[in-house]
């Protein structure tokens, strides 16, 4: 009667978009416990466990305390040779339920409510003929109920998961697993709540995951069909979400071109081996998760196949993803010839689980920027002045400005005054590095570019004081911007290292510190203005900066 009346609950257990919200209710923002969340991803290459903290002020950041990955492929396991197709056998279902009770007890030690245990799978559970023994063994073995996730809601939480480390996003979607890749569409920028919900009802599903198109690749017959049908599901894909979104049709007749944004460990895979040939060599922020690349080299499919036929080790790529990747390769190429004018892509460390999380947030926090509850910095809140101070000093019609955001100039504020009693040079090196190990370097979404103008910008205000070691970081950080963001990075910095000079504490009235005597020996006011004249030739763009002192 037991085992009749936990397989019923187990076939109500599919998430759809109708369903989410009354199965993945949102945090209570009254409740006293402390918000600790676990959540295990059973995908197609392999099965992810995390638990995050969402206590306030980091609730945005979606704080993960813990991370593992088991490598057990249940597309494989499906498909192992001399096992009946598409059923699991019994070693795999007794695995596997094995790893859910150790990550429970897991769970216990890091005292998480066992209502927030959250197990969910994809594609490779939704095809199993024998997933309810699988969900029963589970259930048996560790106590935790698992639900199957819709081809919409897999899209949905893939997507939002790559949305939520950033402020506003606006293009397509895409999440290759090992049995399936999704395509959706978010525009952030208009301010509608409801555009994750438009995400997940406009989502495609297509049945042609890394490693499930790597065993139809094995054949000719196989190959050749599966190819044509990929080609002809991912341009029908996106000539639906055209149909739908009028605002995809502007961007493919405008000169800017669309942007994708890609999560799932198969494109990831891809954006490691375009990071392995990027020009920047060695490129300085190894992480992929923020990794942008221009449209003309994304679609430069053939050098990428090519780069992985050699010999050698290659970051961030596994042996079994190197297998995989010219099934990868094939995803990309059919891609490239249903969407035209890519702007650029950007690769995503957020997926499925971070994706769940976001949707437990209150609208208001989903929607803030991340940038300003990242950790680091002074304890104190930073003045609004202190910000506008520098804005001021940053002229109209300087090239790029627009590329350094209000919340990147406050997080530059906030660390301004950091770390005060250490010399320049340990200060330069710390901020140079915090790419890579400060505390924008393990959140997922902050681009490369956010970080290195970041670096930049603090490496400057302690006076770039670098070993030579260092000094080849610097300059491919400077690469990786631009010249033109180079500069100002440097000019900002050095505007933030003469007003610390000025004022030595942020806890100062910054309102009245620029017009009244007293807090500093003399008032000051700051112009400047962006000019073509500049050099010993004259010949150089630049920045005039005047400070007024009054006697």
């Amino acid at each position: 009667m037991f085992q009749m009346s936990m397989l019923a609950d187990m076939a109500d257990n599919v998430i759809t978009i109708y369903n989410f919200a009354d199965k993945m209710p949102p945090i209570d923002p009254c409740s006293t416990d402390k918000p600790l969340y676990a959540l295990v991803d059973m995908g197609s290459n392999g099965i992810r466990f995390s638990i995050s903290d969402l206590s306030p002020p980091r609730t945005r950041l979606l704080h993960c305390v813990y991370r593992e990955r088991a490598g057990i492929s249940l597309y494989d396991a499906l498909h192992a040779p001399g096992g009946e197709p598409f059923k699991f056998s019994r070693d795999t279902i007794s695995k596997v339920a094995d790893m859910l009770l150790r990550f429970r007890n897991i769970c216990d030690g890091y005292g998480v409510r066992r209502e927030n245990i959250l197990v969910f799978a994809t594609e490779a559970m939704r095809t199993a003929k024998n997933r309810d023994d699988m969900l029963a063994a589970i259930w048996e073995k560790s106590g935790l109920k698992v639900d199957l996730l819709s081809p919409a809601m897999e899209s949905l939480f893939g997507a939002m998961g790559a949305r939520s480390g950033f402020a506003h996003v606006d293009g397509l979607f895409m999440d290759l697993g090992g049995g399936s890749v999704q395509m959706t569409y978010i525009d952030s920028t208009g301010g509608m709540h409801e555009y994750a919900t438009l995400a997940a009802d406009a989502a495609t599903s297509m049945p042609y995951g890394a490693a499930k198109l790597t065993d139809a690749l094995r054949t000719t017959e196989t190959a050749e069909k599966a190819k044509t049908d990929l080609h002809k599901q991912m341009r029908e894909a996106f000539e639906g979400l055209q149909a739908r979104f009028p605002r995809i049709k502007e961007q493919c007749k405008s000169d800017h071109g669309i942007t994708i944004y890609f999560c799932g460990g198969g494109f990831r895979g891809y954006g490691s081996m375009l990071m392995h040939t990027d020009p920047i060599q060695p490129y300085p922020i190894p992480s992929i998760g923020g990794y942008t690349v221009p449209g003309n080299r994304f679609v430069q499919w053939k050098k990428m196949l090519a780069a992985n036929n050699h010999d050698g080790k290659i970051f961030g790529m596994s042996k079994r993803r190197r297998e995989q990747f010219p099934a990868i390769v094939t995803v990309v190429r059919a891609l490239v010839e249903a969407v035209p004018y890519i702007k650029q892509v950007i690769f995503c460390s957020g997926g499925n689980r971070e994706g769940v999380l976001y949707m437990k947030l209150s609208p208001d926090i989903r929607e803030s920027s991340p940038l300003q509850v990242v950790p680091g910095g002074i304890k104190t809140d930073i003045p609004v002045n202190i910000v506008e101070t520098i804005k001021t000093m940053v002229p109209s019609g300087s090239p790029r400005k627009d590329a350094i955001s209000d919340n990147l100039l406050h997080y530059v504020a906030k660390n301004m005054y950091a770390n005060m009693g250490d010399t320049d040079d340990v200060n330069s090196a710390k901020y140079l590095h915090s790419p890579t190990s400060g505390p924008l370097a393990g959140l997922p979404g902050f681009t490369h570019e956010t970080r290195a103008l970041f670096a930049l910008m603090m490496c400057a205000r302690w006076g770039s004081d670098l070993s030579r070691t260092d000094r080849e970081m610097l300059g491919n950080l400077q690469i990786l911007v631009g010249p033109e963001l180079s500069f100002l990075c440097d000019f900002i910095g050095t505007s933030a290292r003469l007003l610390a000079t000025l004022v030595p504490s942020a806890l100062v009235d910054w309102s009245r510190t620029l017009s009244q005597p007293g807090l500093l020996p003399i008032p000051v006011r700051f112009r400047s203005q962006f000019g073509h004249n500049f050099g010993k030739k004259g010949k150089k763009d630049g920045i005039l900066l005047e400070v007024e002192v009054e006697e």
